[in-house]
């Protein structure tokens, strides 16, 4: 741990006698905030919660905020508590490291904060705690807006197209992306044939995988689509307008309200892609469109 590091967590007194200078920056801070959630790389940490612990402490651009009594001149805690939940909420974290950088990325796009420490620990890993802590400084550097906060991208056309009709992809292109709505595309395999398994997660995940391989099998059939395997890869083709075959594992395995177990089948996976990213309408090609849906749903033949 660096002394800077180390630093921000002591009381006042302790730093401002440790820096010498007896005038150490404002500062405010959220201290032992525990939360339970899914979060974890190691497959034994899927599917269940645990505590993690934030500390997080800001050191402000400015002196003397409190002054005037405004509270809309001050950087509030809830901007601290905020950037906890809004970070969790955006996507399941794998990595304490990647969480406690989009913490501190969004924190410092507060025009108050000036630098950000930011302390997470597991508390349930065992008779232990294990964590991480990093500091990022305003001052010099861009600061780019964390997961949570990226500019939404236009709301697309998802269309769902079994891989047996693969070869009509490109004329499907032409016909649906007239309107200049960004078309995503799903697809899978036309029977749920893949190898079975004794337990349903396994089963869940070899469903996944064969509808991710018959993503890059339809991909192969026009050189305009590009297969996004994660939400910022959606977002990139969305944003500029090129086509895309989703690939479906990464994204429904971190997600944080991902489908059920047991839906690995493509049309339903379409479905859920299709609310997830809010769009216009989804576009079931030569099979019957889902009776119920939470957006407009049209079967084309």
């Amino acid at each position: 741990m660096t002394e800077d590091a180390r630093l921000a967590f002591v009381p006042l007194e302790a730093r401002a006698a440790a820096l010498g200078d007896g005038n150490p920056a404002d500062r405010i801070s959220l201290g032992e905030h525990v939360v339970e959630v899914e979060i974890g790389a190691y497959q034994s940490e899927r599917g269940i919660t645990q505590r993690v612990r934030f500390d997080i402490v800001v050191e402000l651009a400015a002196k003397g905020a409190g002054a005037t009594d405004d509270v809309d001149r001050i950087l509030s805690y809830e901007v601290l508590i905020e950037a906890v939940a809004a970070e969790l909420a955006a996507e399941r974290v794998n990595l304490l490291e990647a969480l406690a950088e989009r913490i501190a990325t969004r924190v410092l796009r507060a025009p108050q904060a000036e630098r950000v420490f930011v302390r997470i620990e597991k508390l349930d890993r065992g008779p232990f705690t294990l964590g991480v802590e990093i500091v990022r400084t305003r001052t010099g550097t861009a600061v780019p807006a964390p997961l949570s906060q990226v500019t939404e991208a236009p709301r697309p056309r998802v269309v769902f197209c079994p891989h047996d009709r693969a070869c009509e992809v490109p004329a499907l292109i032409d016909r649906l992306a007239q309107d200049g709505v960004p078309l995503v595309l799903c697809t899978g395999p036309a029977g749920a044939d893949w190898p079975q398994a004794a337990t349903s997660e396994a089963r869940h995940r070899i469903g996944l995988l064969s509808v991710e391989q018959a993503a890059w099998s339809l991909a192969s059939h026009d050189r305009r689509l590009t297969v996004a395997a994660t939400r910022t890869e959606l977002r990139a083709c969305m944003n500029g307008g090129a086509p895309c075959v989703w690939a479906p594992f990464k994204i429904v395995l971190d997600a944080v309200e991902p489908p059920p177990t047991g839906a690995e089948d493509p049309l339903s996976l379409a479905l859920w892609l299709a609310g997830l990213l809010a769009a216009v309408e989804l576009v079931v090609v030569g099979a019957d469109a889902p009776l119920m849906a939470p957006l407009p749903v049209r079967a084309v033949a």
